[in-house]
Formats: C-alpha cells, sequence, structure tokens
C-alpha cells in the first residue's frame, strides 16, 4: 500500500503493533464495503487559543499555531489511499485574548473557535476544563456551532442522567468503523467555581469507560476503538494515588484497566507521549498525547488491511510525533482569518493606563514582589477584605514601564478565575500559608542551602526538565500563594509546618487564630485548587462552598483592567509585609536559584 509521504516530518517511529480482529463484512451504516487503507489520524489539544501564528499577548509572530497544523492536514488529505481523521482533544477557550474576545465580548457572532475548526474539517473533540472555564453561554454555544461532536462521556446531566455532551462517535471509512469515545478530566469541581458546570457532575475516568466500552462494542460493534481524554498520565500528579476514583490524570489507569482500546490520545498535561502498555487483558494500547499550542502534534498510522475469506482486519499501528515548527502556516488559513488578526490586535492594542516602572514575575519566585502585589491590592480594594491570597500565575511575565495595553492584562493575569471572598479563621489563615511555603522553600541548614523546594529522585538528585531548561520544582508556581493585609515572616530553617510567624495585621489591628476573617481568594483555590484550603487550612471540599461570602460575576483579569484605566498611572511596588529569614541564608540562595530557574543553570 501506498504510504504517506509525511514521514519525512515524523520523528522515528517508536513501536509497531499488528493486531487481528473479527468484523462484520460491511460495517452497519457505512455503506462500504471494506477495503484495504491507510488511516492516519492526528490529535492537537490544549491549543489555548493559538488559532493563528501570532502572539497577542506579546504582539509578534508565533512559530506555532492551528494554521501550520493546517498545512500538515492538507498534504495528508491529499495523499491517494490515505484516509485522514483530525482531533482535538480540549482547552481551546483559554489562554489567547482571540478567544477571550469570542468568549466574552463579541459573543453575538460565531465563535472564532468554531470558524476555525469547522474550516479546518474537525472529526471529532473533547471537552477540556479550560473550556468549561469560559462558562456555560459559551460552551453551550460552541457546543450548536461546531460540525464535528463535542465529546465527553464523563460529564453528566444531572436532570436527565445522561452525558451532558456526546459520550461517543461513530466514524466509518472505507468499510470500517471508527468508535471515539471522549473523556474530561474529573478535577473540574475542585478547579472551578460551580457556576460554570452548573447542573453537571463528573464521574470518574475509569469508571466511566468500564460502562461505555461495553455498550459502545455491543451496540456498534467497531473496529476500531479510541480514546480521546482530555487527562495527562501521571495519576500520582498532585499526590493523587492509582484508587482515587476521581484522579485527574487517569488516561494510563484507562489504558490498563480498560481492555477494548487501540489507541488513547491524552491532553491536559502539555506532554507528548508515545507509548504502548499493556491492559489487563494482555491487548496492547498506544498512548499518543501533543503538546500545548500546536507545538507538536501526535500522529497515529495504522495499515488497515482486510482479508474477506475470514472477515477479519489487520491492523498495524504505529506512532509519530509531529514537530510544530517545522510546519510553514497555510496561506488559505491565513487569508480566511485575516480580518480577524487584525479585529484582535486593534483590541488588545488599546493603552489603559501607564507603569512608573517594570514588574516581572521573576522576583516574585524567591519573595514579596511589586508584581504580585498589584494584585492583593486590587483584590483588597475590590472585596473590602482583610486578607488577600495569591500566586504569580507564570514563571517569567512582565509588564514593562511605560504605556500597558489589553494584552498586558494577559501577562499580568493568566487565567479566567472570578474573585471570591470567603470567610476564614486566623488558624485557617495561617496553615493555608504553611502550607503554601513548604512546598515552595525547602527547609535550609544554610546560606549554601537552596531557597526554593525542588523535585528530587529517588537518588535526591534534583530533576532536570529538558521542555523547560530548568530544575523540576516540587509544586508550580502557580501555587506559591503570599498573603497581604498581615505582616508576616517565613523562617526557612525551620521545619515545614512552622515556618510562618503572623506578627498582626499591616494596619496595627491584632491578629487572633480563634477570629473570622474575610479573605480575598481566587475561584481556583477557593474551590480546592492547589490544596492549600483542604490539605493545608484542613476544609473539607464539601464546606468550602458555605465559607464562600462573594463573587465576582467576570473574570478577575476584567477588574485588574478597570482598575488600572481608573487609576490612569500605577506605580508599582512591593508592600513589604512579609519576608524570608534569615535574611543573610534568603539573600545568598536566592542568587543561586535565579540563575538555575531563568538561566538555564545546571
Amino acid at each position: 500500500m501506498k504510504k504517506s509521504v509525511l514521514k519525512k516530518v515524523f520523528l522515528p517511529i517508536l513501536v509497531i503493533s499488528t493486531l487481528l480482529f473479527a468484523a462484520c463484512q460491511t460495517s452497519p451504516g457505512s455503506g462500504e464495503k471494506p477495503q484495504d487503507f491507510v488511516l492516519t489520524i492526528f490529535e492537537t489539544t490544549d491549543t489555548h487559543g493559538a488559532l493563528l501564528p501570532y502572539d497577542f499577548i506579546n504582539d509578534k509572530d508565533s512559530p506555532t499555531s492551528l494554521a501550520q497544523v493546517y498545512s500538515l492536514i492538507k498534504e495528508a488529505r491529499a495523499v491517494e489511499g490515505q484516509e485522514v481523521l483530525l482531533l482535538d482533544n480540549g482547552d481551546i477557550l483559554q489562554g489567547q485574548p482571540i478567544v477571550y474576545y469570542s468568549n466574552f465580548e463579541d459573543v453575538n457572532n460565531p465563535h472564532v473557535a468554531s470558524e476555525v475548526m469547522n474550516y479546518m474539517g474537525y472529526d471529532a473533540g473533547s471537552v477540556g476544563n479550560h473550556d468549561i472555564e469560559a462558562g456555560h453561554a459559551v460552551y453551550d454555544k460552541l457546543v450548536k456551532e461546531l460540525d464535528f461532536p463535542w465529546l465527553a462521556a464523563n460529564v453528566v446531566d444531572k436532570k436527565s442522567g445522561e452525558p451532558y455532551f456526546e459520550p461517543y462517535t461513530i466514524i466509518n471509512r472505507k468499510g470500517a468503523k471508527i468508535a471515539i469515545l471522549g473523556l474530561c478530566t474529573p478535577g473540574v469541581p475542585t478547579w472551578l467555581p460551580v457556576n460554570l458546570w452548573e447542573g453537571m457532575e463528573f464521574k470518574g475516568m475509569v469508571e466511566t469507560a468500564k460502562l461505555w466500552i461495553p455498550k459502545i462494542q455491543a451496540e456498534e460493534n467497531p473496529d476500531l476503538i479510541i480514546g480521546l481524554f482530555h487527562a495527562g498520565t501521571d495519576f500520582e500528579y498532585s499526590g493523587y494515588s492509582a484508587d482515587d476514583v476521581m484522579n485527574p490524570n487517569a488516561s494510563l489507569l484507562v489504558a490498563e484497566q480498560v481492555p477494548g482500546f487501540d489507541i488513547i490520545f491524552t491532553g491536559h498535561d502539555h506532554q507528548t507521549h508515545n507509548d504502548w502498555v499493556e491492559n489487563s487483558d494482555g491487548g496492547k494500547v498506544l498512548i499518543l498525547g501533543s503538546l500545548n499550542a500546536a507545538r507538536a502534534i501526535a500522529s497515529a498510522e495504522i495499515d488497515m488491511d482486510y482479508n474477506e475469506e475470514t472477515g477479519l482486519w489487520k491492523k498495524t499501528i504505529s506512532g509519530s510525533i509531529i514537530e510544530g515548527e517545522e510546519l510553514v502556516a497555510d496561506p488559505d488559513f491565513i487569508n480566511q482569518f485575516a480580518s480577524v488578526k487584525e479585529e484582535i490586535k486593534s483590541y488588545v492594542n488599546k493603552p489603559i493606563g501607564t507603569f512608573t516602572s517594570t514588574i516581572s514575575t521573576r522576583e516574585s519566585m524567591f519573595g514579596d514582589s511589586a508584581f504580585v502585589d498589584l494584585i492583593h491590592r486590587i483584590q483588597l480594594e475590590i472585596t473590602g477584605a482583610d486578607v488577600s491570597f495569591a500566586a504569580p500565575l507564570s514563571l517569567d511575565a512582565s509588564i514593562s514601564e511605560g504605556e500597558v495595553y489589553v494584552r498586558d492584562m494577559f501577562n499580568l493575569y493568566k487565567y479566567e478565575n472570578l474573585l471570591y471572598t470567603m470567610e476564614l479563621t486566623g488558624k485557617e489563615i495561617k496553615d493555608f500559608l504553611e502550607y503554601s511555603y513548604a512546598y515552595w522553600f525547602s527547609t535550609m541548614e544554610g546560606p549554601s542551602d537552596h531557597l526554593i523546594n525542588y523535585k528530587r529522585d529517588a537518588d535526591g538528585n534534583m530533576i532536570w526538565n529538558e521542555r523547560y531548561s530548568t530544575y523540576d520544582t516540587a509544586t508550580r508556581y502557580y501555587n506559591y500563594d503570599s498573603a497581604a493585609g498581615i505582616d508576616y515572616t517565613v523562617d526557612v530553617s525551620k521545619p515545614e509546618g512552622s515556618r510562618v510567624e503572623i506578627s498582626g495585621f499591616s494596619d496595627g489591628k491584632a491578629f487572633v487564630e480563634g477570629e473570622k476573617y474575610k479573605v480575598a481568594i481566587n475561584s481556583y483555590r477557593a474551590t480546592g485548587g492547589g490544596g492549600h484550603l483542604t490539605k493545608g487550612a484542613g476544609i473539607k471540599s464539601e464546606d468550602l462552598e458555605g465559607l464562600t461570602l462573594t463573587s465576582t460575576d467576570k473574570d478577575l483579569r476584567y477588574y485588574l483592567l478597570k482598575w488600572i484605566e481608573g487609576q490612569g498611572t500605577v506605580t508599582p511596588s512591593a508592600i513589604g509585609n512579609w519576608s524570608v529569614v534569615p535574611v543573610d541564608w534568603w539573600e545568598t540562595a536566592k542568587e543561586v536559584d535565579y540563575k538555575i530557574l531563568f538561566e538555564g543553570a545546571k
């Protein structure tokens, strides 16, 4: 059979597996007699608004986007004897301003994501947690606009008991029936406020797959079963275990525990995968995953050879990873959406104020900073709370001195979190901070030790991350929560859980652990994200909603923008309400760790 010319951009094929399955002589409803063909499946995932080859946040061209992917798809579709499936694995509605604009500003026209994906001819997609983050009005509208099914079998409508989105889809090609089951990470209720997913219930991935695969096999008799899962493979991430029913990264667990799948495409973890695993019946399953923002595209190629005498399909499956930067943006795609690009550029380039100095999240990694304290100031002013919690949401973001634009707000605040006001006791506030600093800073025995708490391997060595050209930290920077409104120190010479000493409120009032206080906090953290409130402060997940006093109706970025517009000129500065001690240890260690985090020093 003629092979795809696209192999010139493929990385070396890791494994080839040949499997035999019984099949009907003609798949019901396909209208085609089974015949040999090559099926090539491409997956995009975690696009996060990278629809066009332009970074609207930083006002520059981008080397990867769906425009580059489309050139790959067009070439594949032109290969004689080859059938192509294009799949997306969620998280397209958050990230770049182009999707934010369609989500919340230009709401009366078709969403730009549906226009782009329909133009590209996607065959199926799955729902991601950041798609749910856009809210019912956005994703309910998108479902109606898409020309392909948006899948999530484990997201159940509470009223009907049926899947809220389509659970699976069937695609017929050359007499072969292909089933695609979609799953969404069930961590959504932990990360997002209930109003964004109201009326839904999220089920565990393994239990859902065990329910639907037998149904699909009995009712559809498919020749190929594909999993399209917006979830990663590291089931121990964030302290979960394989036994956790609601494990948010259970793609590998499904592959191992639920027989029937031929291929499982992953998402959510922003990592490539190209690995074979064995399921509980001894069958082989290929796990494939792509990088975010179309930086790498996973592809499966299957030789589908049909034996008319035996009625068996012989399937030879291989997986590859295609580097996004090796692709050239399709000119027809660029022309199709040229007016959209100009409209969004005009939107993000609107001036909203002036900063008298540059702020950066780099300094936020090591202590009190002007960047995070700007967020603290605004949160306290908006809510009137006693205490504010906030973290740097990017490792290396900055806003330069001078005129500030709408696009800068996407560097100042990366996610579409709402702003909550909660009622917490003084002890819960302290325990929250103890938890934050336990994962943020290491326990130091002297100035030569590291300040930052790094991940370690079994031998105690720091783990180098090739993707980020730095060492992995014990928790991600968006969990580096500090507080404003109170004065305190963090003593890194003391063990975890006994480092934070709160001297009082910044206005001179006494801080009492037994008293209750109003706390400004983002919706991700307030609903249990990161574990600060549940594992740190010891509050039960089911009690968090009852502690919430108020919530904004728009995302925090909107209020940050409006606040800066109202000020006109902003002089960012660190509040200076907290510090790390011993100071000499801190000063020495942060210089070393700065080089590790930002200069790739080994």
